[in-house]
């Protein structure tokens, strides 16, 4: 049987419900050849059905799950192509975002960074991913643009599936902050073409060894 928790933060019961399902993927509670059903999962996270099925629709309509009719709704897990595809998004809209942060100006860079260090410090990974997904949002945030930052946090909400960071890619917490210090370095000291090239780098890097490490 699955052991699922639902967020205590998220804007609503179907946001906590999406985020629980999201967890239970990553977490490997929930496979995905397995079929679950509404009802089920319903009663594992103590909720109605009714936010349950509004975030199965949601998850279906982000490719997250397999609505499997009369019966529930199943895991899918991107696949090598999928991940690309991802990727290529993100190299669209992730350094040219970086690059515009350098010239901007992003106190929240060196935060997040040292967030990132003290949870690999600690070898607390749920925290590092947290710190690690808002450098990414602070940097596109910083950019000016919002809508760029929700595209990226569903996407990476779809790679997330394959497991934690260093699970699915094989690094290190250390290797991790590593790679993103000079991003960070790089929008500091206001150097637009470093900050892109330390972004696209990183992308890049990531994608490979999601798809063929």
């Amino acid at each position: 049987m699955p052991t699922l928790a639902l967020p205590i933060h998220a804007a609503s019961l179907t946001d906590a419900v999406v985020e629980a399902v999201r967890d239970g993927v990553q977490a490997r509670e929930l496979v995905a050849d397995e079929v679950y059903s509404v009802y089920q999962l319903a009663e594992l996270l103590g909720v109605s059905r009714s936010p349950v099925r509004e975030a199965m629709l949601r998850l279906a309509e982000a490719g997250l799950v397999e609505i499997v009719r009369n019966r529930g709704f199943r895991v899918v897990v991107p696949s090598s192509r999928d991940v690309e595809e991802i990727f290529e998004v993100r190299l669209a809209l992730e350094p040219a975002a970086a690059a515009r942060a350098a010239r901007l100006g992003c106190p929240d860079a060196v935060t997040c960074l040292a967030a990132m260090d003290d949870a690999a410090a600690r070898a607390d990974e749920p925290a590092l991913w947290a710190a690690d997904r808002a450098l990414h949002r602070a940097l596109l945030v910083a950019s000016g643009n919002r809508r760029a930052a929700a595209i990226v946090e569903q996407l990476r909400a779809t790679t997330a599936l394959l497991g934690p960071p260093s699970t699915a890619t094989g690094r290190s917490l250390a290797d991790i902050c590593a790679e993103h210090r000079p991003i960070v370095e790089a929008v500091v000291a206001g150097d637009a073409d470093a900050a892109d090239a330390a972004m696209r780098d990183h992308l890049e890097h990531t994608c490979f060894l999601l798809t063929q490490g």
